[in-house]
């Protein structure tokens, strides 16, 4: 799933572990998150968003992972 983790971490001037300890979860968390390979709890998007003070729809994307979602129940 898409999302804002790692450009909202590097505008704020976070490094990867610096997040992770505030969100208490390993620094691999936060990578994996980073490379759309982990998709995180709704608890741990929340924590991230409140980091960054935005909502979790916006850390997430989730406007845009729906419209490419409905786009793939379209084509079938």
């Amino acid at each position: 799933m898409k999302n804002k983790v790692k450009k909202l971490r590097t505008v704020s001037k976070l490094t990867q572990q610096q997040l992770a300890d505030m969100v208490h979860v390993s620094s691999r968390t936060i990578i994996s998150i980073e490379k759309e390979q982990y998709n995180p709890s709704l608890m741990l998007a929340y924590r991230i968003a409140q980091v960054f003070n935005v909502s979790v729809e916006e850390l997430c994307c989730l406007k845009e992972n729906k419209e490419m979602e409905d786009k793939q129940y379209e084509d079938i």
